[in-house]
């Protein structure tokens, strides 16, 4: 495993991190989602990402329960804050109550006293920005978090965050934002907004929900059991990428996976780590052999050639409108 700096901080997270967005709690059993956290171990990840509201909160218990026993301080645990976790019009958004809330909630779930990053989930136009950065500042300034990060911010509003992070003396070091070949919105504003700023990326999705493994074939339906077929599984998230175009040209990039020795969703993962401002690329699984076979992405360096064959193959498909970086107009 290959280890970066989370941003310009002194942090360093495992260049591959492990998320559990739509796998424990959820799509696999418990017994299932444990091995696979111990397969994240056995390989050398130590950054774990979750959030409070995936699996309606049963994600952070599993998370918790199977990270039980490990040495803390050798973890990087990452929740975040903002979709709804409850009924309640409050148990919602970025206000000063439900962060208060969320955090104690979510460091009784993970069975940890604090969390290595608390993140803003999505950006909360409801809710004054002072009101929810002065909130993060006495979350961090209680011991309870010891870093900032927001998710699928624009560049304006990683701008505005960070400069009330710097005057409430708070270490605002990273955005989490969906990045793949073939979802490229960051690359124009919020990149270059994060390098000046000193954030790194942890993306999500880098193997685009499972259509850059290449098991999705076109003109053909999706794979029995596959995230694709399960409404559980995020099958809204992949379905814009099933078209027979975009699998026509996935399927074109065997060759070059091959060429460089790699298994296809190793070169996925690989080619999102070739952008220096990305600090980790997050990876689920529902087996352990998954976890066995993304990490090996890890440390690979993708040559010039091969990113520009890549680029040529899949240019007129991929999304990069940074407009698509949005949160809800009001609070959902």
């Amino acid at each position: 495993m290959e280890f970066r700096h989370l941003g310009h901080s002194g942090l360093l997270v495992s260049e591959i991190s492990y998320g559990n967005w739509i796998t424990h709690g959820s799509q696999v059993e418990e017994d299932a989602a444990t091995a696979c956290v111990r397969a994240a171990l056995e390989t050398g990840i130590t950054t774990f990402d979750t959030a409070d509201v995936y699996a309606g909160t049963k994600a952070e218990e599993v998370l918790g329960r199977a990270l039980k026993g490990e040495r803390r301080e050798g973890l990087e645990i990452f929740t975040k804050v903002f979709w709804p976790t409850g009924p309640g019009r409050n148990d919602r958004g970025l206000s000063r109550k439900h962060i208060m809330e969320s955090i104690n909630g979510s460091l009784r779930r993970l069975q940890t006293d604090y969390v290595d990053l608390y993140q803003a989930h999505r950006y909360d136009h409801s809710t004054p920005l002072e009101e929810t950065m002065e909130a993060f500042a006495d979350v961090v300034h209680s011991g309870k978090a010891h870093y900032i990060g927001v998710s699928e911010w624009t560049a304006d509003e990683i701008r505005a965050g960070h400069r009330l992070a710097r005057e409430l003396r708070i270490p605002l070091v990273s955005n989490q934002p969906q990045y793949s070949m073939l979802w490229r919105v960051i690359e124009a504003e919020v990149v270059p907004t994060s390098e000046e700023l000193g954030l790194g990326q942890i993306v999500w999705s880098p193997i685009a929900q499972g259509v850059l493994s290449g098991k999705y074939l076109p003109g053909q339906p999706p794979p029995a059991g596959s995230r694709a077929t399960d409404e559980k599984s995020g099958a809204n998230f992949i379905a814009r990428f099933l078209t027979d175009e975009v699998l026509t040209r996935v399927q074109e990039l065997k060759p070059l996976a091959e060429q460089a020795g790699l298994s296809m969703p190793q070169l996925a993962i690989a080619w999102v780590l070739q952008n220096p401002n990305v600090s980790s690329a997050i990876v689920g699984a529902s087996r352990p052999e998954q976890v066995h076979d993304n990490v090996k992405a890890a440390g690979v360096k993708l040559d010039a050639d091969l990113l520009k064959a890549i680029d040529a193959i899949v240019d007129p498909i991929v999304e990069r409108d940074p407009g698509k970086t949005q949160s809800p107009a009001q609070r959902p």
